[in-house]
């Protein structure tokens, strides 16, 4: 899962993707088809941890120093693999939030998520605090599971770097059972802590008893503890997810939107894999500039924006919410190869 800060950077600092584009990668890059175990799974004890072990496959190592591009709003992103079927909608900029919506019909499997980064500077650190609901739907199961998602931490001082930290919450009503995760690092010396680590533990909602505890490190293996046989297993193993990954190609052409991710940013990216840093700045300074115009426009007519493919709300509290317009998501036509 990347989540970054919503900045504007000389592109000498961007990496040649929207982060739209890197929001999807977490649901569809994977080395192991993870979300297909969540709904495999027979009883709804081994359906819960299948679904923490997916959430937490969900995280990628943020680079330090580099960010994706900033979506344009109403820019899209679709890609389907196998029969999992990925859109993704910026569907505001200011504050910038982005909607995803994937669907595996055949699984009878629902993900929506809303997410808006708002950073906060403490001094020595940008936390990027991540707002928003996210449901994964098992609906053959009648089962909803909602979770958040951690922080992104920006150390400046005493040495730079880029980690995920905070409490994640996963609960499942249907089933009575939730978890809690921890996120942590090093500490503000590099003496105390573990290098991006995590631990919990999964819980009857009721009785609060404790089921099963798990710690680890989400870059490679997390085990978790049977509280009543004491066994011991390993539910993550972040190498099956990062190897193997498959490069998303363009299936059919005709099918691309002109607000797809790979299309608004692609003479920039193009610029940015050559190095043609002159290049790079005029393309994503038209890029803007043509937001701007459609920006100048809209306001002249007293015209609202109105997202393509999600409703959104936004309570008293300034929390932003979507639902998709749509039950499920068409196939899309940029595909990932599967081998």
């Amino acid at each position: 899962m990347w989540v970054l800060l919503f900045v504007q950077l000389p592109p000498l600092f961007n990496l040649p993707k929207s982060h739209l584009q890197c929001y999807g990668e977490t649901v569809y890059c994977m080395g192991t088809d993870m979300l297909s175990r969540c709904n495999q799974a027979d009883s709804p004890v081994d359906r819960f941890i299948s679904v923490v072990a997916w959430n937490i496959s969900t995280l990628r190592p943020p680079i330090f120093g580099f960010v994706p591009y900033n979506p344009i709003l109403g820019e899209t992103h679709h890609v389907s693999r196998a029969n999992l079927n990925v859109l993704l909608e910026q569907i505001s900029h200011h504050p910038p939030v982005s909607a995803l919506h994937a669907t595996d019909e055949k699984q009878k499997i629902q993900l929506i998520w809303c997410q808006q980064c708002v950073p906060k500077f403490n001094g020595i650190a940008v936390v990027n605090e991540v707002r928003g609901k996210r449901l994964l739907k098992l609906l053959s199961r009648g089962e909803t599971y909602e979770m958040n998602s951690p922080n992104l931490l920006i150390r400046i001082l005493p040495t730079p770097g880029v980690d995920w930290d905070g409490d994640v919450r996963i609960r499942c009503p249907e089933n009575g059972l939730e978890a809690e995760l921890h996120y942590g690092h090093k500490s503000f010396l590099g003496l105390r802590g573990s290098h991006r680590s995590v631990k919990g533990k999964i819980l009857e909602t009721s009785t609060k008893r404790t089921l099963f505890e798990f710690n680890g490190n989400w870059d490679r293996t997390i085990t978790m503890k049977d509280n009543t046989s004491g066994k011991l297993t390993v539910i993550y193993n972040a190498e099956e997810v990062y190897s193997g990954l498959k490069t998303p190609i363009v299936n059919d052409l005709q099918g691309v939107r002109s607000t797809e991710s790979a299309a608004v940013w692609s003479e920039l990216s193009e610029a940015l894999m050559r190095h043609d840093w002159e290049k790079a700045n005029e393309t994503k300074n038209a890029v803007e500039e043509k937001q701007r115009e459609l920006l100048r426009e809209r306001e002249s007519k007293g015209e609202t924006w109105v997202p393509q493919h999600f409703t959104l709300t936004r309570n008293k509290d300034g929390v932003w919410d979507c639902l998709p317009i749509h039950q499920w998501v068409p196939p899309a036509p940029i595909i990932v190869p599967l081998s």
